[in-house]
């Protein structure tokens, strides 16, 4: 078991295989060899990857803050549980909101005060401008996450990180940010991948236990 556990610590990535591609929309699951504090074993959506630079929110740090304290108007239109999830280290003191939304033909317009984060239309994910009056989107909005902070990275850094294994790129589902049990979304987005990476999931957080 160990000598297969490693082979798939040390295989390509989605990355390496496919070469340098638009990482928005799609989500960084955290390595086991990834020994940063701010992010070991989180799950972080991209929302935004351009040559200057990437940015994204971590998925599975909630903290105990109810949004309802910090932003008493979005409260009630958040996805349980209803409270603030720190997105990353910068910007502590600034607030991001991720968005569901059914999603619009290609006809139509898309919803006032929200932007897609993908340029797959048939996927309803976007970012809310929590500046917006809630009312303008609580009929639009199926689900809805607001994180504290977020993760970013200058041009060039996460393509570096990602090809020394720090990084695992996979396909997000659209539930993923909205989760519901977000300590066990690291283990059920790895268990839900093709082949030898399903394994990881099993992965003991000391690794002295494997």
């Amino acid at each position: 078991m160990r000598s297969r556990m490693s082979r798939v610590l040390r295989s390509d990535c989605f990355w390496q295989h496919h070469g340098p591609v638009d990482l928005t929309g799609s989500l960084l699951v955290a390595t086991p060899l990834l020994s940063d504090p701010n992010f070991g074993r989180t799950v972080v959506l991209v929302v935004e990857n351009e040559p200057s630079g990437t940015l994204g929110v971590v998925l599975n740090r909630p903290t105990q803050v109810p949004v309802s304290d910090v932003l008493e108007p979005w409260g009630e239109l958040t996805s349980g549980p209803q409270v603030m999830f720190q997105g990353g280290p910068v910007a502590l003191d600034s607030a991001l909101a991720v968005g569901g939304v059914s999603a619009p033909a290609n006809d139509e317009e898309e919803p006032l005060g929200w932007r897609r984060i993908s340029t797959d239309r048939s996927r309803g994910l976007g970012l809310v401008d929590l500046d917006a009056p809630p009312e303008v989107l609580a009929a639009e909005l199926s689900s809805l996450r607001i994180f504290a902070g977020y993760a970013g990275w200058s041009a060039g850094q996460l393509e570096g990180e990602i090809d020394e294994g720090s990084w695992y790129v996979v396909e997000a589902s659209p539930g993923d940010p909205f989760t519901g049990e977000p300590a066990r979304l690291w283990r059920d987005v790895l268990r839900r991948q093709p082949g030898d990476l399903a394994l990881l999931a099993t992965f003991p957080e000391d690794p002295t236990q494997n």
